[in-house]
C-alpha cells in the first residue's frame, strides 16, 4: 500500500460537528449555560507516569549488545526478555516438538493457528503474488515502499536494486528465487548518493537485530508444522524447510516482520515526512508472512515488539550519531529536490483513518486477550528517539508524553513487557499526541523549516491538559477532539480542520491566528480574543463557521472568507451564549464576495451577523427573520437574532436614532476595483465589497 505523507493541507476539512457536540452546543447557546470549567489539577498525570520501567535484563537501550547467541535466557539477552510474555501462553520443550500450550495461552495459540487456516482459505491471487514477493525480496528493499510517492528517487539516488519481479514466475512452484540485488550484488550501495542512509538501515540491521537467539529459545512451531502445507502459498513452498531442519526453524518471532521494521525505522529517521507510512508498510510487510503460511499473528506481533527496542537501541547508540546526521542531511537534500507531489500529502482523512486503524487491528490481530484491561501505559528509557526526527519541536520528555498517550490498552497477548515496548503504537505516534495527560505548550519556529515550521496532529486527542501554541510556526488540529483543558494561541498560527478540534474547554487567542478551515468550528467553553490576535474564518453555508458555547470576549482582527456568490442575509458568522460586555473585534477584513454586495456586521444577543444593507428590508441591528433559535431561551436570554442591548456593548439597532453618534475611522482597501467605502456606526461595521476592506477603530471605554 503505497499512499503519500501526512502533512499540513490547509484545503482539507472535516465537515460536520458530531451529533452529541451539536446538541451540546445547541443546548448551551439556547439557554445561555456558562462553559465547562477547565479540569482541575490533580486530574493530570505527573512525570512518573512516563518514567522508564527496568526488566530483569535492565533497559534494552542499554544492553541490546547481548542479544547473541552466547545469551540464551530472558535474563540475559534483552531480545528473548521483551518477548517473555509469550512464556505465558507457550512453554518450550526440550526439542522442537515438544513445547506445550499453557492453561492460559491454550484458546490464545488456538485461535493463532486458526487465523492462519482463515487467512490461507480467503486469500486471493493478488495477495499471493505480494507474499511471494515480500518473501522473496532484500527486506530493506521493500521497506523502500513506504516512502510513497519518494520511493523512486530514493531508489535511484540509493542504487537500490532487486532480481525479484513484479509477478510469480511460471516456474516459481519448483525453482527457488533468492534475490541477487543490484549490480553489486547488493540490496543498495553505501556509496551511493545516499550511502549514509544505506549505511544507516544496514547498522540498525546490525549484529545485534538478529530475531535467531529469540526463535531459538521459545522453539514455536511455524504454522504449517501445526497444520500442513496446504496453508503455503505454493510458489514459496521451494523455500519450505524440511522438518529435519525444523529445530533452527522456529516461528516466533518472524525474522522477516523484525528486518522491515528495522529497515523501515530507520529510513524513517532519515526521512520523517514518512514516517507513518514506512510504519503502515513495514505492517504491510509483516502482515504478508501470514498470508505466505510461514508465520502467525503472534509471530508477527513478536517481530514488530523486538524491532522497535531494536530500533530504538541502535537509534539511541552514541556510536551512530554521526550517521544519523549524515542520513538525514542526505535524505532531505534529496527531497528538496522533488516536486510538491513527492513531499506533500495526498492522504485524505478516510485513507489516513483507515490506515491507522488497520496498523491497530495488526497490533493485536484481535487474539483472545490474556491480561487485565486498563493498567497504565508504560513508556521504554530510550524510546523517544523514534520521534526526535518526527516531532522535532518537542522536546525529549514531551515525545515520551506522545508515546504514553498513543499506546494501545493493556491486556494482549505478548504485549503486556515491562518496559512498555509492545504496546507502543508508533503510526499514531507519528501524528502526535492521543490525549494531554498535563499541560502541553507546543513552540515551533516557522524558521526552522521542516515539521519545526508546520505539522500536523492527526489523531482524537482526549485528556484533561490543556494546549499552548506558542512560536511562529504552524500547527494543524485535526482530530476530534474532546480534551477539556483549553487552549491558547499565543503566537503562530493554529488551525482547526475539524468541527472539534480545540477540545471541549476554552479558547484564548492571544496572539498569532486561529484558523477555522472546517464547516462550522465548535468552542466548548468561553472564547477570548486579544487586540494583538486574528480570527480567520470561512463561510459555505447558511451554519455560523464559529460557534462558543460560552461567553465570547471579542477584540483583535476577523478576517472572513466569503463565497463568490452573495451570502444570504443575515447570516450569522459567529453564535455564542453571550457577549462580554463593549467588546468588539477592532477590525475586520473580508474578502471574496462579489461585486454589488454592501454588508455590515452586526453585534446581537445571540451572535455576530453579516448582513447585506442594500437588500430590502435589511436593516442592521432588527432581528433576523427565517433564522431559527437554537433551541427555546430561557428567561431573560434574548432571543436568537435579537439586538444586543442588554450585552451593555455596542448595539446595531442604534442606528438612525439620536443616541448613535456616526464615528469612522482608519478604512483601508487592498485589491479589487473602486473606492473604499466603509463606516463604522453605533457598533456596526458597514464595508463594501470588490477587494478586501479593512476597517478598525478604538475600542470604547466601557460604559460606568
Amino acid at each position: 500500500m503505497h499512499l503519500a505523507p501526512s502533512a499540513p493541507d490547509p484545503s482539507r476539512r472535516r465537515t460536520g460537528i458530531p451529533l452529541a457536540v451539536a446538541a451540546l452546543a445547541v443546548t448551551t447557546l439556547a439557554l445561555g449555560v456558562a462553559a465547562p470549567a477547565n479540569a482541575a489539577a490533580d486530574d493530570l498525570l505527573d512525570e512518573n507516569a512516563i518514567a522508564p520501567h527496568a526488566a530483569p535484563y535492565g533497559t534494552f537501550v542499554d544492553v541490546y549488545t547481548a542479544n547473541s547467541s552466547a545469551n540464551t535466557t530472558p535474563e540475559t539477552n534483552p531480545a528473548i526478555g521483551v518477548l517473555s510474555g509469550m512464556l505465558d501462553l507457550w512453554q518450550p520443550g526440550a526439542t522442537w516438538d515438544t513445547g506445550r500450550a499453557t492453561d492460559v495461552g491454550a484458546a490464545v495459540l488456538d485461535a493463532n493457528i486458526a487465523r492462519n487456516v482463515e487467512v490461507a482459505r480467503t486469500r486471493t491471487a493478488a495477495d499471493e503474488t505480494a507474499a511471494w514477493i515480500f518473501d522473496r525480496r532484500h527486506q530493506s528493499y521493500s521497506a523502500i515502499d513506504g516512502l510513497g510517492p519518494a520511493a523512486s528517487a530514493f531508489r535511484e539516488a540509493m542504487n537500490a536494486g532487486t532480481t525479484i519481479p513484479d509477478a510469480i514466475p511460471a516456474d516459481a512452484t519448483t525453482v527457488r528465487y533468492d534475490d541477487a540485488g543490484n549490480a553489486s550484488g547488493r540490496w543498495a550501495d553505501p556509496n551511493s548518493e545516499l550511502g549514509s542512509v544505506v549505511a544507516l538501515v544496514d547498522t540498525v540491521r546490525g549484529p545485534s537485530a538478529s530475531s535467531n537467539p529469540s526463535k531459538n529459545f521459545f522453539s514455536y512451531k511455524r504454522p504449517f508444522r501445526w497444520v500442513d502445507d496446504s496453508i503455503i502459498v505454493p510458489a514459496l513452498m521451494p523455500v519450505r524447510k524440511p522438518d529435519s531442519e525444523a529445530a533452527s526453524d522456529g516461528g516466533f518471532p518472524s525474522g522477516h516482520t523484525n528486518a522491515a521494521y528495522l529497515a523501515s525505522f530507520a529510513l524513517a529517521d532519515a526521512a520523517p515526512q514518512y514516517q507513518d507510512l514506512l510504519i503502515a508498510n513495514a505492517a504491510e510487510i509483516g502482515d504478508s508472512r501470514i498470508v505466505a503460511g510461514m508465520h502467525s499473528s503472534l509471530d508477527v506481533i513478536g517481530g514488530r515488539v523486538l524491532a522497535t527496542a531494536l530500533a530504538a537501541a541502535s537509534l539511541n547508540d552514541p556510536a551512530n550519531a554521526e550517521l544519523r546526521a549524515a542520513a538525514s542531511a542526505e535524505a532531505q537534500g534529496l527531497i528538496d529536490t522533488l516536486p510538491a507531489p513527492a513531499s506533500t500529502s495526498t492522504l485524505d482523512d478516510a485513507d489516513y483513518d483507515a490506515l491507522a486503524q488497520r496498523y491497530r487491528d495488526r497490533m493485536t490481530y484481535g487474539l483472545p486477550s490474556t491480561g487485565v484491561a486498563g493498567l497504565p501505559a508504560r513508556v521504554p528509557a530510550g524510546a523517544e528517539v523514534l520521534l526526535e526526527h518526527r516531532l522535532p519541536y518537542l522536546d525529549a520528555e514531551q515525545r515520551r508524553w506522545v508515546l504514553h498517550s498513543t499506546a494501545i490498552d493493556s491486556g494482549h497477548a505478548v504485549l503486556d513487557d515491562p518496559e512498555g515496548w509492545g504496546r507502543l503504537n508508533l503510526f499514531d505516534a507519528s501524528n502526535g499526541y492521543g490525549a494531554f495527560d498535563t499541560d502541553v505548550t507546543v513552540t515551533m519556529d516557522a524558521g526552522s523549516g521542516g515539521f519545526a515550521a508546520a505539522d500536523e496532529w492527526r489523531n482524537d486527542i482526549d485528556g484533561s491538559g490543556s494546549l499552548t501554541k506558542d512560536g511562529s510556526g504552524t500547527l494543524v488540529l485535526s482530530g476530534d477532539n474532546t480534551y477539556t483543558g483549553g487552549t491558547i494561541v499565543d503566537d503562530g498560527i493554529v488551525q482547526a480542520t475539524s468541527p472539534t478540534a480545540l477540545g471541549t474547554g476554552d479558547l484564548s487567542v492571544t496572539g498569532g491566528s486561529l484558523v477555522e478551515a472546517t464547516s462550522g468550528l465548535a468552542v466548548g467553553g468561553d472564547f477570548t480574543q486579544a487586540k494583538d490576535a486574528a480570527l480567520e474564518l470561512s463561510v459555505e453555508n447558511a451554519a455560523p463557521a464559529l460557534s462558543i458555547a460560552g461567553t465570547a470576549t471579542l477584540g483583535g482582527t476577523l478576517r472572513v472568507g466569503l463565497p463568490a456568490e452573495a451570502p444570504a442575509s443575515p447570516l450569522r458568522l459567529i453564535a455564542y451564549g453571550a457577549r462580554a460586555a463593549d467588546t468588539t473585534f477592532d477590525a475586520v477584513e473580508l474578502t471574496g464576495a462579489g461585486a454589488g454586495f454592501d454588508g455590515a456586521l452586526d453585534y446581537r444577543a445571540d451572535g455576530v451577523y453579516l448582513v447585506d444593507v442594500t437588500a430590502p428590508g435589511e436593516t442592521p441591528g432588527t432581528p433576523a427573520p427565517g433564522i431559527p433559535a437554537p433551541g427555546i431561551p430561557a428567561p431573560g436570554i434574548p432571543a436568537p437574532g435579537a439586538s444586543d442591548t442588554a450585552a451593555g456593548g455596542d448595539s446595531a439597532a442604534a442606528i438612525g436614532t439620536s443616541a448613535a453618534r456616526p464615528t469612522t475611522d482608519r478604512i483601508a482597501r487592498t485589491g479589487g476595483e473602486g473606492s473604499p467605502v466603509g463606516l463604522l456606526i453605533g457598533g456596526v461595521l458597514l464595508v463594501s465589497a470588490g477587494g478586501v476592506v479593512l476597517l478598525s477603530r478604538l475600542r470604547r471605554l466601557a460604559r460606568r
